[in-house]
């Protein structure tokens, strides 16, 4: 069975590699086509839904946060005020720089404890195995998933191997 750090963290950091690597294609492509960059990041897929740099310091936090709870610490706390290109990748460096100080013993051998999210108006409790797979890293991949589509909804030319691999080589055996 895989563990839950093997699980989670290390695919945290290859997704928010992936994510700067889909920042970088978007920022050479506004320069290319001469398309004001804050399209991009004021972009929205359904007008009730967040813009893109939203997206991407949700993503942020899921993964600090996700990370955090996993290994029973305080997440770093990164406030939302980036507008630009260089801030935004800045602040998934830094999420990657904090997920590579969580250890494996940090995460791995209590998969049955209880985790518990509070939110405004509810309370969602969890055992770690089933935060891993049943909400974090899912609320993770969705603002991953959601800057890739509004990107390429702007006509940044990404693919499915930039999302797999953008930003980190595809290992296979």
């Amino acid at each position: 069975m895989v563990s839950l750090y093997d699980a989670a963290i290390p695919g945290y950091v290859r997704m928010l590699k992936n994510l700067a690597a889909f920042l970088d294609k978007a920022e050479a492509h506004a320069a290319t086509t001469g398309v004001d960059p804050q399209t991009y990041l004021d972009a929205r897929l359904a007008p009730d839904m967040h813009p893109l740099m939203r997206q991407i310091q949700m993503a942020s936090d899921g993964a600090k946060g996700g990370a955090a709870r996993l290994a029973g610490i305080d997440p770093p706390s990164f406030p939302d005020t980036e507008t630009t290109w260089a801030q935004a990748k800045e602040r998934i460096a830094k999420t990657v720089a904090f997920l590579e100080t969580i250890k494996p013993e940090q995460v791995n051998g209590d998969e049955d404890r209880v985790i518990t999210l509070k939110f405004p108006n509810m309370t969602l409790s969890f055992t770690a195995r089933d935060f891993v797979f049943q909400f974090s890293l899912p609320n993770f991949q969705f603002h991953v998933v959601t800057a890739y589509a509004l990107l390429r909804q702007a006509g940044v030319p990404l693919g499915k191997m930039d999302f797999l691999a953008g930003g980190t080589p595809v290992q296979t055996a």
